[in-house]
């Protein structure tokens, strides 16, 4: 089971991100679990990502929002967080 670290602006936006969208935080926490016990679990539609993000990965939060995240051994990197189009 991988650990999850959280980079610094990834705090920030998902902060501002939960003060926003009602409910954000409690689907944030299970996003996380499920994210630590398996990454590529089917409802996360956890995806490799090419180009400038290559080595990354992205997950959906919610419909609208993805997560970018970095897979290294026993460490889950969050990197990013918002709409498809802020993200890519």
């Amino acid at each position: 089971m991988p650990k999850i670290r959280a980079h610094k602006s990834f705090i920030r936006k998902v902060n501002r991100l939960i003060r926003s969208v009602p409910g954000l935080k409690e689907k944030l926490s299970e996003v996380t679990e499920t994210l630590q016990e398996n990454p590529f679990a089917s409802p996360l539609k956890t995806h490799r990502l090419s180009g400038n993000l290559r080595g990354m990965h992205s997950c959906s939060l919610t419909y609208e929002i993805r997560i970018i995240f970095k897979l290294e051994a026993d460490v889950l990197y969050l990197l990013d967080v918002g709409s498809h189009d802020e993200v890519y």
